[in-house]
């Protein structure tokens, strides 16, 4: 279903911008001699930091405004922040983790409520809000994940004889899609593969897909049982549907589980991309990954998205995990210079028709600014899946609730803790008590 119907407080989809607005300044002085201000934009994707280079590059000979981009190195991103927020010259424009991140740089978060570009989104409830319930942040993208598949490998096995069913459409619950997972890994050699889902990346660092996305789903139908939007203490309440989907992808896998510890993402999409499995759990970022994979025999109209089913009740009406990780936020302490030219240049970039041709072309975002139709959806084949999952009115959409996990730690513990679960090391019990008892610690 469509944005309105994501529940209110989460955003929907992994790299995400913001807004911004003007401001009651504070701290260093007025930039430039003539008192116009400059943007310094901490970035926090690796892999766009020549794309927001070159826009930058663009805009300050458009309008004479210096806009820096610092990158930071990847896994490195809090660590830059904390480093840069303290300079004199410090990021007027950073990234925020949602709710948790912003509970940690709340003071450096300016009141960007009565912003153009806030007033611009298409779902309100995609601001990053306080306790106060005015906007600190606004996502500058939404992006969606779920079990990435391969039509071409999935139509020959709907084909065979005896197959547990005859097209992707009946395939709506995990009771279908383990049937069918089960039944095409008894005849994966019939269909020149390894295995039906490419390796569990369990490696340290590796592990995100599982402890947060994945666990995103459980805790979501938990939070939406009780009512709330965060808990002090989980329950894991649908930790039993998590072990449903996770044991099919240890289990009808290309490689044994024992193994998946060693196992990286990159392991993981290349294992796709060669044909060798029929699915993997990923995000609409994954095309580039496939795309650029020695060997790719995946074609762009052969990738598409099926949801995360579990075996929730109802999952039949269920879409893929829509949202965003990341806010983008403008320093309260900068000048009211910066501050506004900081403004000016995000309200140029995602509003203006020059911006908009940088955002959908070069950043590959699908924007979620008013001013952006059907027709502004980048190229890729994923992005297309999550827009038409977005327009969905049967569906409902899952949000990105991951941004309220306590901590990296948290995540980190948990991770490693699956891991040893699927080498044999700790049963399912321990694991859940890892989730629930850690999530509690950090509440405290």
């Amino acid at each position: 279903m469509k944005n309105k119907r994501v529940m209110k407080g989460f955003a929907v989809s992994a790299a995400a911008f913001l807004a911004l607005s003007g401001l009651a300044a504070c701290g260093s002085d007025d930039s430039g001699a003539d008192g116009e201000g400059s943007v310094y934009f901490l970035n926090w994707k690796p892999e766009q930091e020549e794309a927001y280079k070159q826009i930058a590059k663009e805009y300050t000979e458009e309008t004479g405004v210096d806009v820096k981009v610092v990158t930071a190195a990847s896994g490195t991103y809090e660590q830059t922040l904390k480093s840069e927020i303290s300079k004199s010259e410090a990021p007027t424009l950073f990234q925020v983790n949602g709710p948790v991140g912003l509970a940690t740089w709340n003071k450096y978060t300016a009141d960007i409520t009565d912003s153009t570009i806030a007033k611009e989104l298409k779902d309100p409830t995609l601001a990053l809000k306080g306790d106060d319930d005015k906007i600190y942040g606004v996502p500058l993208a939404v992006e969606g994940y779920g079990i990435v598949y391969n039509e071409a490998i999935l139509n020959d096995y709907f084909a065979m004889d005896g197959a547990k069913a005859t097209s992707i459409d009946e395939i709506n619950n995990f009771e279908t899609l383990k049937a069918v997972a089960d039944d095409m890994q008894a005849k994966k050699a019939d269909l020149g593969i390894d295995g039906v889902f490419a390796s569990t990346s369990l490696a340290p660092g590796e592990e995100w897909r599982w402890q947060t996305h994945l666990a995103n789903v459980p805790v979501y139908f938990e939070y939406e049982a009780d009512g709330v939007t965060d808990k002090d203490a989980i329950d894991f309440t649908y930790n039993e549907e998590f072990k449903n989907l996770f044991d099919l992808y240890l289990e009808d896998s290309t490689v044994e589980k024992t193994v998946t510890p060693s196992k990286t993402v990159t392991d993981s999409m290349a294992e796709f991309a060669q044909g060798k499995a029929a699915m993997v759990q990923n995000g609409n970022w994954a095309w580039s990954q496939v795309e650029g994979v020695d060997g790719n025999v995946v074609k762009e109209e052969d990738i598409k998205f099926l949801p995360l089913y579990m075996g929730h009740e109802g999952e039949e009406d269920q879409g893929i995990c829509i949202g965003t990780e990341a806010f983008m936020a403008i320093n309260a302490k900068a000048s009211e210079a910066d501050q506004k030219a900081t403004h000016d240049f995000v309200e140029w970039l995602f509003l203006s028709d020059a911006g908009k041709k940088h955002v959908v072309e070069d950043l590959g975002f699908i924007a979620p600014f008013s001013n952006y139709t059907d027709e502004d959806i980048p190229s890729d084949p994923l992005a297309k899946e999550v827009s038409t999952y977005m327009s969905n009115d049967d569906l409902k959409t899952v949000p990105w609730v991951f941004q309220t996990f306590p901590s990296q730690k948290f995540k980190s513990d948990f991770g490693q803790a699956l891991g040893q679960y699927a080498s044999g090391n700790q049963d399912w019990d321990q694991v859940v008590s890892i989730f629930v008892d850690g999530w509690a610690a950090e509440a405290k």
